[in-house]
């Protein structure tokens, strides 16, 4: 049963909170739901599992019109300006941002939806990985200031895409540098800006991520099972 998987994560996540002198309390584990079918999230939300998160704008809207239970959407995969429109007032929470650019879009989106904020956080590259988005450490405390006197958007933190590793330990220094960034913000004091969610690890490493001080963790395949993506 998939609740039986879920359930794993949870006790490995209160091992490496333990570990670290952490209150497992303080991590929430969403369940990355791209490709899988409502029945499977619908069968976990049955169980209270609430957070659950999509790459992809048009999957998270399809599911968010279908699911018979209201959960808390999560968009963790890069978000297109001209996407904003179609997710901005169905997620808790959007993972992705990684420009003043997009800031602005959904500022404007939510604006016109009479939205008082869309909580963000701000994906950052540690490992300068061509292959993913995310901004450059060194650039993220600048963006933040300019996406902070934007009236619709709230910065709550900041996200990261590790390397895919096959020892989660080499992922731990990126771990750490985040978590380090974010008190460095943190101690700016900017207004309008809080550093309060890390959003890091997945199925692979969310140990390793929670032992550095992720307060959400982003697993897909160690609940879900291995994905098709030829759907």
């Amino acid at each position: 049963m998939l609740i039986d998987q879920y359930n794993k994560v949870k006790e490995n996540v209160k091992k490496a909170c333990q570990k670290a002198g952490r209150d497992p309390r303080d991590v929430t584990i969403i369940a990355v739901s791209k490709t899988k079918p409502l029945e499977m999230i619908e069968e976990l939300r049955k169980e209270k599992v609430m957070d659950f998160g999509e790459n992809k704008v048009q999957e998270l809207k399809e599911k968010y019109e279908k699911i018979s239970w209201p959960v808390r959407w999560h968009l963790i995969g890069h978000l297109q300006t001209n996407k904003v429109k179609y997710i901005v007032d169905k997620v808790a929470l959007i993972h992705s941002v990684d420009s003043v650019h997009l800031a602005k879009q959904i500022d404007k989106e939510a604006a016109k939806r009479q939205m008082k904020e869309v909580p963000v956080l701000i994906q950052v590259n540690f490992a300068h990985e061509d292959t993913k988005f995310g901004l450059a450490s060194e650039e993220t405390e600048d963006v933040i200031r300019e996406i902070a006197s934007m009236e619709h958007v709230k910065v709550k933190g900041l996200m990261q895409i590790a390397p895919f590793v096959d020892d989660p330990e080499e992922n731990r220094k990126y771990f750490r540098a985040m978590k380090q960034l974010s008190v460095d913000i943190e101690n700016k004091k900017i207004d309008n800006v809080d550093m309060s969610i890390l959003s890091m690890g997945m199925t692979n490493d969310y140990e390793v991520a929670v032992e550095e001080g992720a307060t959400m963790i982003r697993v897909g395949t160690g609940i879900f099972g291995e994905r098709n993506y030829s759907i």
